[in-house]
C-alpha cells in the first residue's frame, strides 16, 4: 500500500509543486502506512524515483530530448539517459530517506504511548 501511495503523490505533486514536496508527502505516507523500516525506505526510493523518471520523460519526449542532452553535456555526461539515471538516483535517495524518517517518527510516537 505504501509504494503506490508514494508513487501517486510524488507524480501528482511533481506537476504542481517544487521537487521537495514529494519528499514531504513520502514522509507523511510512511508515517501513516509504514510497516518496516527497510520497506519504508525502498518504497520511498522506488516511488519518488519512478515518479521523477516518468515526469522527466513526459517533458523530454515532446522536444526529442534536446534540453536533456544539453543539460547532460553541461554535467559532462555522454547522453541524456545517464542524466536520467543520476536524477532518478538522487530523487530516490531523497524519497527513501524521507519515507524512512516518517516511519522512524511513527515508531518514536508508538514507543511513547506504551
Amino acid at each position: 500500500m505504501l509504494f503506490p501511495v508514494i508513487l501517486l503523490l510524488a507524480f501528482i505533486s511533481g506537476y504542481l509543486f517544487p521537487w521537495w514536496v514529494g519528499c514531504i508527502l513520502a514522509f507523511g505516507a510512511a508515517l501513516i502506512f509504514g510497516k518496516r523500516s527497510s520497506w519504508a525506505f525502498w518504497c520511498g526510493f522506488a516511488g519518488v524515483s519512478l515518479a521523477w523518471i516518468a515526469l522527466a520523460l513526459l517533458k523530454s519526449f515532446p522536444n526529442d530530448h534536446i534540453l536533456a542532452t544539453r543539460v547532460a553535456h553541461v554535467f559532462h555526461l555522454p547522453n541524456w539517459l545517464l542524466l536520467l539515471a543520476v536524477m532518478a538516483l538522487i530523487g530516490g535517495l531523497a524519497g527513501g530517506m524521507s519515507a524512512l524518517s516518517g516511519f522512524l517518527m511513527k515508531r518514536v510516537f508508538e514507543k511513547e504511548k506504551a
